[in-house]
């Protein structure tokens, strides 16, 4: 394992575009559910698709109650040592960007700036007019549910929703084609957290790959890509990302003979 740790750190200190790509298992640390594991958010919940969001209040009511109870674990969750350990390597200015499929905020919240992260998938910290675009705090939606409103609206009349991607709407396709063409630029690739089973988000360590990319996994179950990554380490985020981190400080610092 140290081995794996100090190939990683070298690989960090000397590339030219670092990208890191982040799933769901880096905020499972933070206590947040993920999606697919027993107990996690489709365990509880039948999700609701974006047409049913969009034609019927039944539903937009719903949707809202799964994410004000999904919002009551996000007030208690914080960065945890994996989040902490990127912004770490982002502030010693070795992270080009990161990509992530989290909707949760934690990267932004570690002190990573938005103009260093690409959302695949939103964030539901943000809420979006479906009409007009117009977008407000979370708190502010809350407040309006609170008051007895169970499906708030905007004030042109549209639909307020979470600025994320439910089943059946379209990806961000900025965002989306941004990421792309990063990971297929970048020399150094990093996966941490996430199955890589969602499509088009589990397609950039494949970009990655193919543009020439040193490609490392840090996740805990198998992964599609794990038998085309340089470097495999099957362990929890926090810890591995310390250790990669401290092996970076030392290693940035070492003189040259």
């Amino acid at each position: 394992m140290d081995k794996k740790i100090e190939i990683i750190a070298d690989r960090i200190v000397n590339a030219k575009k670092f990208i890191v790509f982040t799933g769901a298992g880096i905020s499972t640390e933070s206590g947040i559910p993920d999606y697919r594991s027993q107990g996690g958010i489709w365990d509880r919940y039948r999700p609701v698709y974006f047409d049913e969001f969009m034609t019927s209040r039944e539903h937009r009511i719903k949707y809202w109650k799964e994410k004000m109870d999904f919002n009551q674990e996000l007030e208690k969750a914080g960065p945890n040592k994996g989040h902490l350990a990127i912004a770490k390597l982002n502030e010693m200015g070795f992270v080009h960007t990161l990509i992530t499929q989290n909707i949760d905020g934690l990267h932004q919240e570690s002190g990573i700036p938005d103009d260093r992260i690409i959302e695949l998938h939103g964030n539901t910290r943000r809420i979006r007019c479906m009409t007009c675009s117009a977008t407000i705090p979370f708190e502010q939606a809350k407040k309006m549910i609170e008051a007895g409103d169970p499906a708030p609206e905007c004030e042109c009349g549209g639909f307020l929703k979470p600025d994320t991607i439910s089943f059946g709407q379209s990806m961000p396709v900025q965002a989306t084609r941004r990421a792309a063409e990063l990971s297929s630029g970048c020399d150094l690739f990093m996966v941490v957290g996430s199955t890589l089973v969602v499509q088009p988000a589990s397609l950039m360590p494949e970009y990655a790959k193919q543009g020439g990319a040193f490609l490392v996994i840090i996740n805990l179950s198998e992964t599609p890509c794990d038998k085309i990554c340089d470097v495999l380490i099957q362990e929890k985020a926090g810890k591995i990302l310390e250790e990669i981190v401290s092996s970076v400080e030392k290693n940035k610092n070492r003189p040259v003979s």
